[in-house]
């Protein structure tokens, strides 16, 4: 077979995750390997996409390689898969998977992008792998890596591959109406983040309504407009300085012109399963925070033009961005059915956070999410100093193994679990005591009401 490996991955030759291919290669001298670095072409790319078409055109397999970059992959990756699509080339019938390293954060909504996509393009998508990081330093990663391309070739040989989703249709788009503004004076600082085209007439008139509704003011910043030299390059010298290698200023007006606001606001049209490449680069420049949580406690809402409930994933990754950053998703205005009330909704939820200072705990996506940044920030500490400052500082350390007085207390329980008699004398009791302290909160709300 003749399979194409689009590396993602803006380090190139230097990609971890594309070892885990070249091993491979080693392994599978019958079949050929050709190597595209997406990732770090893409500029020339844009220019001239001739030479991708080539190498894809005679390809039996594709093979999506890359790192996950903040929830899906890589913006350079986005912005290939963008031009592979308006290439008009046909790709039906081909087969494609992908292999993806991280340290599994939100890696299943990297990989479900990807397979959405390739669902688009006609191709025979079989299943991938999300291997860790440091996987292929290991037996039992090298394992996994092998069992995985067996499982490949097994599928190819005998066409077998997950079963074409059923096509929905094409959205069809409710009017949005502009109410005419009040003379009211507006206070405070929402900023409305947007990729907004000036062809896009829904979206901006998406925009318009919120600005007029929302009863605090708001400013925009159109993502077009900014000279971003390029997206994130995955070097990690901003790990201990927090500043980009990039001259284009950027993370310097991410903290004093987006962070500073009091909400945040993103209004985008759905394309390719995402919000596309352009709000990708934005999220992945981000990485100049590194895995801070800078703007928690700050309320977000989003402005979607498209099928927005059709897209699970994109929903996944709305809500459980929202969840790790522990903000309040104050909601999410489509265009599908009823705009006008949506986006009034939204707006009321927003201005309501905004008053009363609402957060709301956090649910799985948030805590496990963050569990895992945990880890990994105390293991990288002595690189990720930035990070680990701020981790300490927030109390995000809450490892369990430091809290000595419930693991022993527990043990007693456990103990007593463990013996029959003791059961029988306890008899209800052990109930009483576990509800003991909550019933106790209960008592003294009753006694303030009094």
């Amino acid at each position: 077979m003749k399979i194409v490996v689009l590396n993602g991955s803006p380090k190139g030759k230097y990609s971890i995750t594309l070892h885990t291919v070249l091993y491979l290669q080693q392994l599978y001298p019958k079949h050929t390997f050709e190597f595209l670095n997406v990732g770090q072409q893409i500029k020339a790319l844009e220019k001239d996409f001739t030479p991708a078409l080539r190498m894809i055109e005679d390809a039996d397999l594709l093979l999506f390689s890359y790192p996950v970059y903040t929830f899906i992959a890589p913006s350079q990756l986005h912005r290939f898969i963008e031009l592979l699509k308006s290439s008009g080339i046909s790709l039906h019938g081909k087969y494609a998977t992908q292999l993806s390293t991280s340290k599994h954060f939100y890696d299943v909504t990297a990989h479900k992008y990807i397979e959405d996509n390739c669902y688009d393009l006609g191709l025979k998508y079989i299943r991938g792998l999300s291997a860790d990081m440091e996987d292929l330093t290991k037996e039992k990663g090298r394992k996994e890596a092998r069992d995985f391309f067996r499982f490949v070739l097994w599928s190819i040989k005998h066409d077998r591959h997950e079963a074409f989703p059923e096509m929905s249709a094409a959205p069809n788009y409710m009017p949005v109406q502009l109410p005419v503004e009040g003379d009211a004076q507006k206070s405070g600082d929402v900023v409305i983040i947007t990729d907004c085209e000036e062809s896009n007439t829904q979206l901006a008139a998406m925009i318009r309504r919120f600005r007029a509704v929302l009863p605090y003011k708001t400013r925009i910043f159109n993502l077009r407009e900014y000279p971003f030299n390029a997206g994130c390059l995955g070097c990690f010298k901003c790990a201990v300085s927090g500043k980009c290698v990039h001259k284009d200023n950027f993370d310097e007006y991410l903290r004093t012109k987006i962070q500073t606001a009091q909400a945040i606001v993103y209004a985008f049209r759905i394309k390719d399963h995402s919000m596309g490449a352009l709000f990708k680069l934005y999220d992945d420049r981000q990485f100049c925070n590194g895995h801070r949580t800078v703007t928690m406690g700050m309320p977000i809402g989003y402005l979607v033009s498209g099928t927005y409930s059709q897209e699970p994933n994109l929903r996944m990754i709305i809500e459980g961005r929202a969840q790790v950053g522990s903000n309040f998703l104050a909601g999410v205005a489509t265009d599908e059915t009823d705009p006008n009330r949506e986006i009034d909704k939204m707006a009321a939820s927003l201005a309501y956070a905004l008053k009363h200072n609402y957060v709301p705990p956090q649910n799985f996506y948030g805590i496990g999410g963050m569990k895992i940044f945990r880890d990994l920030i105390w293991l990288m500490q002595g690189m990720m100093k930035a990070d680990h400052k701020f981790y300490k500082s927030h109390n995000q350390y809450d490892f369990p193994q430091k809290q000595w007085t419930q693991m022993i207390a527990m043990h007693a329980v456990g103990a007593m679990l463990g013996s029959p008699e003791l059961l029988k004398k306890i008899g209800n009791k052990m109930n009483e005591g576990m509800v003991a302290p909550y019933k106790k909160v209960v008592d003294n709300a009753a006694k303030k009401r009094k």
